[in-house]
């Protein structure tokens, strides 16, 4: 039975059971009520009938808290509609009736929340987004893995737990990761789906520009097949700040050398795991990459990289990007590699 049905059976009922004074009792529920404009109200778990209505009533969505009590048992009893009312964060429209409120809370209608993780952040880093979340309740020990958890913008309610939706970035991961891997081109030089996820990870850190992301796997993947070091500046980054998050100023000669099995400019071959999370797309381009003969790439100035496939060629890249560094130094701008 429809609501519009359901409040006209109760009104009906209310006159046939309780005479004249049931019946406008049930026409003063379903009247507009005293909120003159929209309000979010939190109803705490474990709140009983009593309980919500003071909620409400302090909310200014009630006027009659008593009306609402007698409106609750009113449709329940006579309407047949013994649906509890559910606890949560409900966002009241205007003017909404006693009844309107009674029907959207036995719905569950609660305010659905958004918390969006880009790409390429540390699970130290995630975890601190979580911790700002005030509507979410819990903590989450131990961090969970770099790279187990998928970047994405997760729904939630207030009062969910912070342990609930990791779990859900979890399962994410695993089944983009598994899906990624199954459709992956043939000869990669990553022999598991853990090679790919650390290799995606460093592609994430190295590149925001989506359409280098095919190339600069690519870049890797050679230098890989090749037996040369991967040399990036984010594992650099990892080693130093422990995977806490950004180091806050440029790499020096000296970090190149710092001695850590993540550092890609003094080991040899793919980091021990992951260097942050990346996301579907850095997944599929290192699974699906371009294929080229490209071994160097160096910031360009404008946002993306220039590719090179010889050392001189690369070369003359790198002092393209240095006379860059140093116009925005004289204009006293800000860059990074």
């Amino acid at each position: 039975m429809g609501w519009g049905l359901r409040i006209a059976a109760t009104a009906l009922a209310a006159l046939t059971a309780g005479g004249a004074g049931a019946f406008w009792g049930a026409l003063r529920v379903m009247a507009p009520g005293p909120l003159d404009g929209p309000a979010t109200v939190v109803v705490p778990r474990g709140s009983g009938l009593e309980a919500i209505a003071e909620t409400l009533d302090r909310a200014g969505v009630l006027d009659e808290p008593l009306l609402f009590l007698y409106g609750a048992k009113l449709t329940g009893e006579l309407a047949g509609d013994r649906r509890p009312l559910k606890a949560g964060e409900y966002a009241f429209a205007p003017g909404v009736s006693i009844s309107g409120v009674l029907e959207q809370m036995r719905q569950g209608k609660t305010v659905v929340r958004r918390l969006t993780v880009p790409e390429g952040l540390t699970s130290v880093q995630v975890m601190a987004l979580l911790d700002k979340e005030e509507a979410l309740t819990g903590s989450v020990e131990p961090v969970p893995p770099n790279g187990s958890l998928l970047p994405e913008t997760y729904h939630f309610t207030f009062g969910d737990s912070r342990a609930s939706v990791v779990a859900r970035m979890r399962q994410g991961m695993d089944k983009a990761l598994a899906e990624a891997w199954k459709s992956r081109d043939g000869d990669l030089p990553v022999r598991t789906p853990e090679e790919a996820l650390t290799l995606a990870s460093i592609v994430e850190k190295e590149t925001g520009v989506a359409s280098e992301r095919a190339r600069v796997a690519g870049v890797f993947l050679n230098r890989l097949e090749a037996g040369m070091r991967l040399q990036s500046d984010p594992t650099v980054i990892f080693a130093l700040t422990d995977g806490t998050g950004e180091l806050g100023r440029a790499l020096t000669r000296a970090d190149w050398r710092f001695e850590s099995p993540y550092n890609t400019y003094v080991a040899d071959g793919l980091p021990p795991g992951p260097i942050a999370n990346p996301g579907l797309a850095s997944l599929t381009a290192v699974l699906k990459p371009e294929r080229h003969d490209f071994i160097y790439f160096v910031a360009d100035g404008t946002g993306g990289h220039a590719f090179a496939k010889t050392l001189a060629e690369h070369n003359r890249n790198v002092a393209r990007w240095r006379a860059v560094q140093q116009k925005q130094s004289e204009n006293g701008e800000t860059s990074s590699e």
